[in-house]
């Protein structure tokens, strides 16, 4: 690893600012559908409680609001951390003088979250002056980025902070970032890169990427069933199930059956977008399939990545629990970003220690 984690500072009884990402899908009723981002940041938060970490302080947002939304309040989430770990609470602001008793009155090992950041245009303005109140507020010592989907973004807690406090990597971070090196610099062969979803615009760079690394990649989802033109390793999907009036909403037999062959043969897999139309369970069977297979493989390294992707994913570990994959991402576009070779602004900011 090219990045100081926080397994290379001394935060013993220091105060530590934690960029987490609790941007959490909500229903209509403002109730978390999947927590499965505020569960990958507990190992970080638990290493911190047990290396001694004194007042510890959390930033995340939630949505994307214009200007300051009760809706998109992360007092949700730091309810729902708080049935995960105890002493977490929260405070309605990102600083000022109620962040600065809140911060005054916390016992070391203590966890505060602070509201969404982006209630406040300075966080998507990477501005200098934003994080630093927020920095200057907490008393801030040690800075931790382990907001894996937002490393891709130059905001105000994943670039600018690099100017005021030294940046380390957290376990989340780590997690992500060795997994997805790993299958993009030195994977082991035969890899197969399966794209599916309906923004093949998004999907481009991580297919060129992969071109002359892949030895097969596969697409399906609407990006097939519109026509997508493959090269010499790509396979694009040939039939597909529709619906009564001729919509291809998931990939046929025919096809799933190549696919399949594809999944069982690769020693490295890389999945990103559905096959299908999935919120229509009679359009998710190759997917389906797919992530029963990929998880079912003991001898690959199986990265998932993608929101709609690993959202499928997990929902189908709750009911089929002995799935394993070597990774699923918390992060959408940051994930396609590293595979596809670019420079993330937080990653860079690392670096800068």
């Amino acid at each position: 690893m090219k990045y100081q984690t926080i397994r290379d500072v001394d935060v013993k009884d220091k105060t530590v600012l934690v960029r987490v990402d609790y941007n959490v899908p909500l229903d209509s009723d403002g109730k978390i559908t999947d927590d499965l981002r505020i569960r990958a940041s507990l190992p970080t938060l638990e290493y911190l409680r047990e290396a001694g970490a004194g007042k510890i302080i959390l930033l995340s947002h939630l949505g994307r609001p214009e200007g300051k939304d009760e809706k998109l309040s992360l007092g949700v989430a730091a309810k729902a951390l708080g049935k995960m770990l105890p002493n977490v609470k929260f405070v309605k602001d990102a600083s000022g003088t109620v962040v600065e008793k809140a911060v005054a009155e916390m016992k070391n090992g203590e966890i505060l979250l602070l509201e969404n950041l982006r209630f406040d245009p300075g966080e998507e303005g990477n501005s200098a002056e934003f994080i630093k109140k927020i920095i200057d507020a907490m008393g801030a010592e040690i800075y931790v980025q382990d907001g894996f989907a937002v490393v891709h973004r130059a905001h105000a807690s994943t670039d600018a902070v690099a100017e005021f406090l030294p940046v380390y990597m957290g376990l989340l971070l780590e997690k992500e970032v060795s997994n997805l090196e790993k299958v993009a610099l030195n994977p082991e062969k035969p890899v197969l890169l399966i794209i599916g979803g309906s923004k093949v615009e998004d999907k481009e760079p991580l297919i060129e990427k992969f071109t002359k690394k892949a030895d097969r990649i596969v697409v399906g989802g609407k990006i097939a069933a519109d026509g997508y033109k493959g090269g010499d390793n790509i396979y694009v999907a040939e039939d597909f199930d529709e619906d009564s009036s001729g919509a291809k909403l998931d990939v046929g037999p025919l096809s799933m059956t190549k696919i399949a062959g594809f999944i069982t043969d690769a020693k490295t897999i890389i999945w990103n977008g559905l096959l299908g139309k999935t919120e229509d369970p009679a359009y998710a069977t190759a997917s389906t399939i797919a992530a029963e297979m990929i998880g079912e493989k003991e001898d690959a390294e199986t990265v998932i990545c993608g929101g709609d992707t690993t959202g499928f994913v997990e929902n189908l570990m709750k009911d089929h629990p002995g799935l394993r994959y070597s990774l699923v991402s918390t992060g959408g576009g940051a994930a396609l970003e590293l595979l596809a070779g670019k420079k993330l602004p937080g990653l860079e900011a690392i670096k800068k220690n």
